[in-house]
């Protein structure tokens, strides 16, 4: 990535090339700061407001902070020196670093990930089984639920225990809610903005910053608690400068190292490692032949394999199947379908569809066809495997945009230190086709690899929805739905096991019970529900609102969905 320098005595010079101290610096770093000192006036005056009232001394260090903000903001356009304006970056991550810890203060119960993080580290603590234990009282009071096809809801801890482990060291600070854990994931977060300021070039400080801490997107989800702020801390050193890796020396170990730790955080680095190694492999056999490329990918897969085991090792040993199982347990568990991708289809804007477990199958064959295409097409496509990724989750049935949003300050460390520039001599299969045809020969091979995925998201969009809901009867009290009675029409070959839901909004609202009606629906069959809301009544929204009756199936995974009346006649 090169930018050209501002001013006749600049001209020449790389844009991560340091000043020189007498040198005035570029207006694109200007830029770059002030833009970083604008992101912190994000969210920063609902954390002033909330400590004025209950931490006053908070709320004078945010103060304090805001002074340094309209400082730095000033000084950004009038410094003269290079070197002014990178003491001008320090104070822009020092006032970032302040404002995050505020925040953390201010707000630090967590959600779902962290009290099962919290609960996860007691039971270690105290000798007991942490997988494959449910803790239905941790939910409830705002803390959210993850509902399942078959009708039930996950009450399990499901990720690997490297963020159990350093919260169980941290159970001693006490605090409300789960301080602990997201205090892990807060210090976690800070530490790789730290380590990823300091190894990007002098001039692309303050981007990571911005990118890590200003808007309040990653800082959020680290008072959340979320286990993959972790893994994203990890993966910083290891993205940073990545198409270096298997050149031997310590560096590569601290990577390795970092990579398998990572993974042993969250299962999102999985998603990611392959697309690493594939690169490695082909930079260095490009360098120096398949054996050498063999020699460094087997080096950092047993480095990385090594250092993931060895945090997994005690639960491999005292719980094997259960820790097995809770590892995987987001690839398996069911949940119902939820994101801000492809998934919308279904949920929002048709009925539902019969065929749900394509979603899965199209984004599987998407993560295949991307690593495919980025060995094809590595000097192409190399700068982007710090992306590539995280496209499969569009496709995927939970698509949130969290999957997308916490892996951010990676693509910024790629951008800056994997330029293209980098892969021109990486090793890539060459097509059978003579020059002339190898043009038209890619295009056609990246049509077809595509088209298999793109042809199961079709599939999985144009399901139609197996049942047909007819509401018959409602029950209403002030304001309120205290029950529903429906006709239910299975249009399918395949005998449905329907659970049921309303919902006003985005969301999944709690399964409502079924007081009379048959377990299962037969093929081309009808049955008659009578169900009842999760807490007695179902609260009436303003007119006008949207209300969605939703039925799921976990065998096959299906929705069906149906538009309903439930305000009263006027």
């Amino acid at each position: 990535m090169h930018l050209a320098e501002a001013g006749p005595s600049t001209s020449g010079r790389r844009a991560g090339t340091p000043a020189a101290p007498d040198e005035a610096p570029a207006q694109w770093h200007r830029v770059l700061t002030l833009l970083a000192c604008i992101s912190l006036f994000i969210g920063t005056r609902q954390v002033w407001v909330q400590a004025a009232s209950l931490r006053p001394v908070v709320a004078a260090v945010i103060s304090l902070c805001y002074a340094g903000i309209l400082t730095t903001g000033l000084l950004t356009l009038v410094v003269r020196r290079g070197r002014a304006l990178a003491r001008l970056d320090l104070g822009v991550l020092v006032i970032a670093v302040t404002l995050t810890l505020c925040a953390w203060v201010m707000n630090h119960g967590g959600t779902d990930e962290a009290v099962l993080t919290m609960q996860a580290a007691r039971e270690f603590i105290a000798g007991r089984p942490v997988y494959e234990q449910p803790w239905p009282w941790l939910f409830g009071h705002g803390i959210a639920l993850t509902p399942t096809m078959s009708g039930g809801y996950d009450f399990t801890y499901g990720y690997p225990p490297l963020c159990l482990l350093l919260t169980a060291a941290l159970l001693w600070i006490g605090g409300t809610g789960a301080a602990a854990a997201t205090l892990v994931s807060t210090v976690a977060l800070l530490a790789g903005t730290v380590v990823l300021w300091w190894l990007l070039p002098v001039r692309w400080r303050s981007a990571a910053t911005l990118v890590c801490l200003g808007f309040g997107l990653v800082p959020s989800y680290a008072r959340y608690g979320y286990p993959a702020v972790v893994a994203l801390a990890l993966l910083i050193p290891v993205v940073v400068r990545w198409p270096r890796m298997g050149g031997g020396g310590w560096t590569d170990w601290g990577r390795a190292a970092c990579l398998g730790a990572a993974c042993a955080a969250q299962q999102l680095p999985w998603f990611l490692t392959p697309f690493l190694l594939a690169g490695v492999y082909a930079l260095r056999r490009g360098e120096r032949g398949p054996r050498a490329a063999v020699v460094a990918v087997g080096r950092i897969g047993a480095v990385a394999a090594g250092t993931w085991l060895l945090i997994n090792a005690f639960f491999v040993v005292s719980e094997p199947r259960s820790w097995l199982s809770g590892i995987m347990l987001p690839l398996t568990q069911g949940a119902v379908i939820h994101g801000q991708g492809l998934v919308g289809a279904s949920l929002y804007y048709t009925d539902g569809s019969g065929r749900l477990a394509w979603y899965s199958h199209a984004s599987t064959l998407l993560a295949a066809v991307l690593l495919a295409l980025l060995v094809l097409f590595m000097r192409r496509l190399g700068p982007a495997a710090t992306v590539l990724p995280w496209c499969t989750f569009f496709l995927a049935t939970r698509s949130q945009d969290g999957y997308y949003l916490l892996m951010t300050p990676l693509w910024l460390a790629a951008a800056v230190t994997a330029p293209p520039s980098a892969f021109a001599s990486a090793w890539q299969p060459r097509l059978p086709f003579g020059a002339h045809r190898r043009r038209a020969a890619r295009v056609g091979v990246v049509a077809l690899l595509l088209a298999l995925p793109l042809s199961a998201a079709a599939y999985a969009v144009t399901g139609a929805p197996p049942l047909r809901m007819e509401v018959l009867a409602v029950r209403r009290g002030t304001g309120t739905v205290t029950g529903l009675t429906l006709r239910v029409t299975n249009t399918g070959g395949t005998t449905m096991r329907p659970h049921f839901t309303v919902t006003t909004n985005q969301g999944m609202n709690r399964y409502w019970s079924v007081k009379a009606g048959p377990a299962s629906v037969p093929a081309h069959g009808s049955a008659r529900y009578e169900l009842l809301p999760p807490d007695g009544r179902f609260k009436l929204p303003e007119p006008g609102v949207r209300i969605r009756l939703r039925a799921f199936s976990a065998s096959p995974e299906t929705l069906s969905s149906t538009d309903v009346r439930l305000q009263p006649k006027r």
